[in-house]
């Protein structure tokens, strides 16, 4: 019974509560003395004040007829438990405002403030700007997070928003053209490649594919310039397939989620089935799986291919783009279409 009026008591929207009010969220076969003698240690304790004006019930054990609230006395948990986390959580992290913020706020924001702390203890405060997404997505795993899911209010609260280098306008992106392909057809196929060396070891070789363009994706940029890819281009009235290479860890399959996400990107699978082939590498034992960017890329491969994939990340083991060199690189890249 205490606890059923303690949380109808925190949770009254005004400081002034009736007793008929109180007596019907009880159950009937709740002894009247025992419900007096619970309104008045709560008056003891300070929790409830008697409205005198309303006068008593006249009762054997009198009960005000309405009581004030303390709602202070409800702050008290919050507040204590709001310090606790100040202590504990990474210094970056100002929780001052939710001392003064309605507690249902609080508790949402409390599972994002953890996901940041552990991003801040492990990667620290960042020292380049990237767009929205890409920060939203390596925080949370959601790249819609900041800009579209109350992101953005939670990291301004917790004094973090002009900290993090977030860049509203994305960067372009950065790309050879096939002159063969740009003006001659209205469809097009374009390959993104996350490291630089990627790039360079295909650049020569562009006139001799079916591309119309390479990209350098460079890492999570490309999650905020692939909104201006077209148009960059010039090809935003045209039909346009776009192709995904990366390094096979956690960190490339992420970003290629991420990609999918916005849009339909296609792994490039050939590029992926002779990177098998290879030996692999160790040593990002850092880089934090994705469940569901995981369970998606793998659905783009048969089953000895998924089963090796998962034993090397299982063992911390991944492939870097660089298991292929140039001369593969190209090789592989003109027989796709």
């Amino acid at each position: 019974m205490k606890n059923m009026i303690l949380n109808f008591l925190k949770d009254h929207k005004n400081k002034i509560v009736y007793l008929t009010e109180i007596e019907e969220i009880l159950s009937g076969d709740i002894e009247y003395i025992d419900f007096a003698n619970t309104m008045n240690e709560f008056a003891d304790m300070d929790i409830l004040s008697p409205v005198k004006k309303y006068k008593t019930n006249n009762k054997k054990i009198p009960l005000a007829n309405a009581y004030r609230i303390n709602k202070s006395y409800f702050r008290k948990e919050l507040i204590n438990e709001i310090a606790s986390y100040q202590l504990k959580l990474n210094s970056n992290i100002n929780l001052q405002s939710y001392f003064t913020l309605d507690e249902k706020i609080w508790e949402e924001d409390l599972p994002y403030i953890k996901r940041i702390n552990l991003y801040l203890e492990k990667e620290g405060l960042p020292k380049e700007e990237v767009t929205a997404p890409e920060r939203s997505y390596e925080i949370t795993g959601n790249e819609k997070w900041i800009d579209e899911n109350g992101g953005r209010e939670i990291l301004e609260r917790i004094g973090l928003l002009e900290h993090l280098k977030i860049n509203p306008v994305p960067d372009p992106l950065m790309f050879a053209i096939n002159k063969n392909k740009i003006r001659s057809f209205k469809e097009h196929i374009h390959l993104i490649v996350e490291n630089k060396a990627t790039f360079y070891a295909l650049l020569d070789d562009i006139e001799n594919t079916e591309f119309t363009s390479l990209i350098y994706g460079a890492g999570w940029k490309v999650l905020g310039g692939i909104s201006v890819f077209e148009k960059q281009l010039g090809l935003k009235d045209q039909y346009n397939k776009i192709y995904y290479f990366g390094d096979l860890d956690f960190e490339g399959i992420s970003i290629w989620h991420g990609l999918n996400e916005r849009r339909p990107i296609i792994l490039c699978v050939d590029f992926y089935e002779y990177l098998l082939k290879k030996p692999c590498s160790y040593g990002k034992e850092n880089q934090e799986p994705n469940r569901k960017a995981i369970d998606n890329f793998l659905l783009n491969f048969n089953k000895d291919n998924k089963e090796k994939i998962m034993n090397t990340l299982e063992k911390g083991g991944y492939y870097p783009q660089e298991g292929l060199d140039k001369e593969e690189l190209q090789a592989i890249w003109r027989k796709i279409k």
